[in-house]
């Protein structure tokens, strides 16, 4: 039987967990509503899930806002979505600091305008001393695309030469990667019934358990997380080998 998260300990909680928010579409469509009120119940369900991930005690959340993809969507439904990055970033920069959570945004930002790249820099600058959740929202995010951009990094810098070990250059590839610094994700939610990953944290997410619930997104926050960590903390992890390691803190 799966645990109860309320009577286990912190040392049993995944570090960092990423979710990919999907489903605020079919949401809205299920109840005959606009896709543009699905992504406000959307942005709804996302302080929610900050705040139940926060009072649990995981330690970093990364949540999939916005794919290199997504452009592609319909333009009024792409405006809908940097509208409510606007308003979310307006609106939640104070409780950051109320809620000690740091915000890092991840992704490309020469294709966002230039009111929302100064919302995110205030925002990051505003809450980067904060010691609690660190939250990392990805925004015209592509894991092939961090690949290839941590590659380049390192031939802009020279340090790229065939005489480096494989070992190295993993690691030096690692810490250019837009995630740089933070613990690889020990657990991947993807909500609405999808099972795949679509190019989100490809490098991370090597070992990473998976979850997949069909919840929409615009339905998530505590209970359904508490599910998916319960269901997490019944899986042996073993990274490739044979004996299960323990959790990681």
């Amino acid at each position: 039987m799966p645990k109860d998260i309320a009577q286990t300990s912190e040392m049993e909680l995944p570090k960092h967990v990423a979710i990919i928010m999907d489903g605020n579409g079919r949401w809205a469509n299920a109840r005959g509503l606009p896709r543009t009120l699905g992504h406000k119940a959307g942005a709804e369900a996302l302080k929610r899930t900050v705040r139940a991930a926060g009072e649990i005690g995981i330690q970093y959340l990364t949540l999939f806002g916005f794919s290199c993809e997504n452009w592609s969507r319909p333009e009024f439904e792409v405006k809908e979505l940097m509208r409510l990055l606007r308003l979310y970033l307006r609106a939640e920069t104070a409780e950051l600091a109320k809620n000690n959570i740091c915000l890092k945004v991840i992704g490309e930002r020469e294709q966002l305008d230039a009111d929302i790249v100064r919302l995110i820099e205030n925002a990051e600058e505003i809450s980067k001393d904060n010691d609690g959740i660190v939250l990392m929202i990805a925004i015209n995010y592509g894991g092939r695309q961090d690949i290839v951009n941590s590659v380049h990094k390192l031939l802009q810098s020279g340090e790229l030469d065939a005489g480096m070990s494989k070992d190295n250059l993993s690691q030096a590839i690692e810490s250019r990667l837009m995630t740089g610094g933070a613990p690889e994700p020990d657990l991947l939610i993807r909500t609405s019934g999808e099972q795949r990953i679509s190019n989100f944290l490809l490098w991370q997410c090597a070992y990473s358990e998976l979850y997949f619930t069909e919840t929409f997104w615009p339905d998530f926050g505590r209970e359904p997380l508490e599910k998916a960590l319960a269901a997490y903390q019944n899986r042996e992890r073993r990274f490739g080998g044979l004996a299960p390691k323990v959790h990681q803190v």
